[in-house]
């Protein structure tokens, strides 16, 4: 990449799609979504997503492709989301981000009491 690659424009499209499937609840959508589920199954399982949020956050996910939405027939309607394979693609990179997380959260943290410390101190 040299100094004036596109990616690095403000108007570069690959920043809106970053901005979109790197977020917290994204990530978290595409890992829970191993099989297909309801939306309330999706819910239960990410502690502290509100509706709206988990809304917006599938409907980002169908629009850029990594999640296809089922409407379910029967008695009591439904709709059920599913991974496509592109949003299947991803789940390999985000479990590394995931895993890489863990394994540095003692550090991570510790880093972070130290400098809010200090913060602390020249607030002073």
């Amino acid at each position: 990449m040299t100094e004036n690659d596109p990616v690095y424009r403000a108007d570069c499209p690959s920043r809106v799609i970053l901005d979109q499937i790197a977020d917290k609840w994204s990530m978290m959508v595409l890992a829970v979504l191993t099989e297909p589920r309801r939306f309330n199954a999706i819910k239960r399982r990410l502690d502290g997503v509100t509706q709206r949020v988990l809304t917006q956050t599938l409907r980002k996910l169908e629009r850029n492709g990594m999640v296809s939405r089922r409407i379910l027939d029967g008695r009591v309607l439904g709709v059920e989301y599913a991974l496509t394979s592109l949003g299947r693609s991803l789940q390999e990179p985000f479990s590394i981000l995931f895993d890489w997380t863990i394994a540095n959260l003692d550090v991570i943290q510790d880093s972070q009491r130290s400098y809010d410390a200090r913060e602390d101190h020249y607030s002073q």
